[in-house]
């Protein structure tokens, strides 16, 4: 019997617009494994993907494939001559479609409560649907390090309830627990390198990633009609704050229907660790979103911005501006309920939000042309909230 298997089987993230990136790991060096990839009826394309040894028993291979022309379906495998997946297929959708978005948040230590939501999600989407894009605004898993940590709390729970990450690309943000932000090669980055390259040329050339290596988060990426930038809150940069005004204006993001923005932790903070809020200054980890990206949420009329952090759910939708000259309003959504222990303390009251539910909770979040659906659910099934955007 060929000794090796898979620990953990592809999962699927988006690698910025028209790209994927893979992440398997296998019990033993598995030969010369190859990333596959094709059309229908078409010919195959063969990625040699990059290998980490992590431990003696933990071998982590990950590939990015790409540019995805604008067609349905694309499939993807690993091949191996002894030990080889099933075929996957990845459905794309175009902007006049229904996009399907599933957001969920903060599900690391709770692997009990994770699968109840996802059992939630396989019952609110039904056997013969499933979302086209996964949402995680952050913090899989608690300790970054812990091999355990990831196999417990995200790839075991996916892979017994949904198999959703096999695939369904994940668009992930970086939080304050599932990323180690040290700049320096001995870092503890396991899992962590889905974005690493992206933006190397201006024909997204990948070069290898080196064992540990720090790389950034932020990037954007369009699903739909809608224009998402991703932004890491762990790591505010001189060029995360430019890349941010940079995107802000930008065409794309601009002439979208709708603008999103997604960071972990939220500008607006309510429900916290009391000794950690005054004693630990816990308080001040998002004050650089509030003080200084908020703004420009609002020059820029950002309709939507999605965050976690804060374990359970609140949604607030005000003005852009007090400023009568422009109209229009966004919407902050906290959405750190998929499983994580919950945050029932209030520590802060901004007045600001019109909905506040203290459980467990993901969102589906549907885009179609010139509509957006956003269905805060429970982890039982039922509707916390709702809201809808024209345009």
């Amino acid at each position: 019997m060929y000794p090796c298997r898979f620990h953990k089987l592809p999962m699927l993230f988006e690698h910025g617009d028209n790209y994927y990136y893979v992440v398997w790991e296998t019990s033993c060096t598995s030969g010369a494994p190859l990333l596959e990839w094709w059309y229908d009826d078409a010919s195959r394309h063969s990625i040699e993907p990059w290998y980490r040894k992590i431990d003696d028993t933990h071998h982590r291979y990950t590939a990015i494939f790409g540019p995805v022309a604008n067609i349905s379906h694309v499939h993807y495998k690993v091949n191996n001559y002894r030990l080889s997946t099933k075929q996957y297929t990845i459905v794309r959708r175009g902007e006049a479609e229904l996009n399907r978005v599933l957001v969920i948040a903060d599900n690391q230590n709770g692997p009990t409560e994770f699968r109840k939501v996802l059992t939630g999600i396989q019952q609110y989407y039904g056997a013969s649907s499933k979302p086209d894009t996964i949402l995680h605004v952050g913090d899989a898993v608690q300790n970054v390090g812990s091999l355990s940590n990831w196999q417990r709390h995200l790839f075991a729970p996916m892979e017994d309830r949904s198999g959703l990450h096999h695939t369904t690309p994940t668009v992930f943000v970086p939080g304050n627990h599932d990323h180690d932000k040290r700049r320096v090669s001995s870092n503890r980055n396991l899992y962590m390198d889905m974005y690493h390259g992206l933006y190397d040329t201006d024909e997204l050339g990948k070069t290898a990633v080196t064992n540990g290596s720090y790389h950034r988060f932020f990037h954007s990426l369009s699903v739909g009609s809608a224009r998402i930038i991703v932004l890491d809150a762990e790591c505010a940069s001189k060029e995360e704050s430019e890349f941010l005004e940079r995107e802000l204006k930008s065409l794309a993001f601009q002439s979208a229907r709708f603008r999103i923005v997604t960071v972990h932790i939220p500008p607006y903070i309510e429900f916290w660790d009391p000794y950690g809020w005054n004693k630990k200054n816990d308080k001040h980890w998002g004050e650089h979103i509030r003080l200084e990206y908020d703004p420009l949420f609002r020059k820029h009329n950002v309709d939507l911005v999605i965050s976690g952090h804060q374990h359970n759910y609140q949604r607030s939708t005000v003005s852009h501006s007090t400023n009568s000259a422009r109209s229009g309003t966004i919407t902050y959504a906290i959405v750190g309920g998929a499983g994580g222990m919950l945050d029932l303390e209030r520590v802060e009251d901004w007045n600001m939000y019109n909905v506040t539910y203290l459980n467990h909770h993901f969102v589906a979040l549907d885009i179609k042309d010139r509509s957006l659906s956003w269905t805060a659910v429970s982890s039982t099934g039922s509707v916390i909230d709702h809201f809808a955007l024209q345009r």
